[in-house]
């Protein structure tokens, strides 16, 4: 696959989908605050690696928002699958969190090839695999519920997928192949014509965007995460957060030569094409794998270091998504927001299941030793 990385794109530039013009990632920095209720806990990796909790742990019911439509029940009756926790607070499974995290520090690092850089980052490239109405992580076992979405990854997604699923069914359009995750995000249809626009390209960075990689740990299997705001309705014009870019080899306008009629979408010259950069927290509560609006389990850290609330330090998930197309007079619109055709309602959903050898060796290596490594390893 060939992802363009634009110039603006090197070296971590995030572009519209964190501002409109090029916003770097600066180690400590904070990109996004995470809404709703935090519960309290443990104040140290150590800690959060106790005792497992109970399912409904958490904050009492009903404090922190959940997503629209989102069901304590909202889960297949009759697949034998666990159901979600009541509330939407999924615990993870400590004994498996803790055996993983055991492994994960007894792990030798891989000798340093000479001529290896310094991004503490590894990745998964993937093409699109299918596209549904259905949202596992928002809308579990509710077929039909959701706008349409544009799955990358694991080819089984649907609404009824659970973790085990993803570990079982582990045919994907990433490379390398031990990544057995979904992600995806709301399908782009051209505006003129009512036909989806499909991703090219869709690479995602498990990354550090700290200074420091003290106390990193992998990701746990079976987290869930969203970025972004299905509901947000909101111009883009040029110069807006949350657009979609233009992006290029060579010097060019990000926010395109010209702009849609209604301004929210840019058209672009030169060899670019529509772009968007979405960028996922790196700390986790270290106890759920959900939460009821998706994200209070877990958060960005800050001064090279996780908030007490959610100890844990876990790469941190970039999307860099890539469409085949170049802008028009009439635009575009996201399923999510067919009637306002902006795209403040982008957002992206990651169900991460990797191999956990794959994930510890990688993390181990990539960014707790601060070294670049591209699908398979060490980038020579």
């Amino acid at each position: 696959m060939s992802l363009r990385e634009s110039r603006p794109l090197r070296r971590w530039g995030l572009v519209a989908g964190a501002g409109a013009a090029v916003v770097a990632v600066v180690a400590g920095a904070v990109v996004y605050l995470t809404g709703g209720t935090a519960e309290p806990t443990p104040s140290s990796v150590d800690s959060a690696l106790g005792s497992a909790a109970p399912a409904g742990s958490g904050p009492a019911q009903g404090s922190a928002p959940a997503s629209a439509g989102a069901s304590a029940s909202a889960t297949p009756a009759a697949t034998g699958k666990a159901p979600v926790a009541a509330g939407g607070w999924v615990p993870v499974d400590q004994g498996t969190w803790k055996a993983q995290v055991d492994a994960f520090k007894a792990l030798a690092v891989d000798p340093v090839p000479a001529g290896v850089g310094n991004l503490p980052e590894f990745r998964a490239d993937c093409q699109y695999s299918h596209s549904l109405a259905d949202d596992p992580i928002v809308f579990p076992g509710l077929a039909g519920a959701s706008h349409m979405h544009s799955f990358v990854g694991n080819k089984a997604v649907n609404a009824d997928t659970a973790p085990a699923d993803l570990m079982k069914f582990t045919a994907t359009t990433c490379k390398p192949a031990q990544d057995h995750s979904a992600y995806w995000v709301p399908t782009l249809y051209d505006n003129a014509t009512g036909k989806p626009v499909e991703t090219t390209g869709f690479r995602v960075y498990y990354r550090s965007l700290m200074n420091t990689s003290a106390g990193q740990l992998p990701m746990p299997n079976g987290l869930r995460m969203i970025s972004g705001d299905a509901k947000k309705r909101q111009p883009t014009p040029r110069g807006a957060k949350g657009q979609f870019y233009c992006a290029f080899y060579g010097p060019g306008d990000l926010d395109g030569v010209a702009r849609s009629t209604n301004g929210n979408w840019p058209i672009c010259g030169g060899t670019a094409t529509l772009h968007f950069m979405m960028q996922f927290p790196d700390c986790w509560d270290g106890k759920h794998l959900d939460s009821p609006n998706h994200k209070d389990h877990v958060a960005f850290g800050a001064g090279n270091a996780c908030p007490a609330s959610h100890p844990v330090k876990i790469p941190a998930i970039t999307f860099d998504i890539q469409y085949g197309a170049k802008g028009t007079t009439e635009g575009y619109y996201l399923s999510s927001d067919k009637e306002g055709k902006s795209a403040s309602s982008m957002h992206g959903d990651a169900f991460v299941v990797w191999d956990v050898e794959t994930m510890n060796k990688r993390t181990k290596n990539c960014v707790l030793q601060r070294r670049t490594c591209d699908n398979y390893g060490y980038q020579k």
